[in-house]
């Protein structure tokens, strides 16, 4: 089986930091629910439900959950660092 793609559904209460990081992998993150502000290299901006965030692989990017949420982050190839 290929495994191309992966959907990780996260959860944050308010004050919850993502701390800032990269990876070799893209990801996509849906803001579900909440209010949140990314950081994505230098950019910085405040993203809430409904809204879509593309982080190109290595990529320094971290968050700070303004308002409790959830998002949803699909990641390509798979995060095998997740699965164990």
């Amino acid at each position: 089986m290929l495994r191309k793609m992966m959907a990780v559904e996260v959860n944050f209460e308010q004050g919850a930091i993502g701390p800032m990081h990269n990876h070799p992998h893209e990801q996509l993150t849906y803001v579900l629910s909440g209010e949140f502000e990314f950081t994505i290299g230098e950019e910085k901006q405040i993203v809430t439900a409904g809204d879509t965030l593309y982080k190109a692989p290595h990529v320094m990017h971290g968050c700070i959950c303004l308002k409790p949420g959830t998002l949803l982050d699909t990641f390509t190839p798979v995060r095998d660092d997740f699965l164990k």
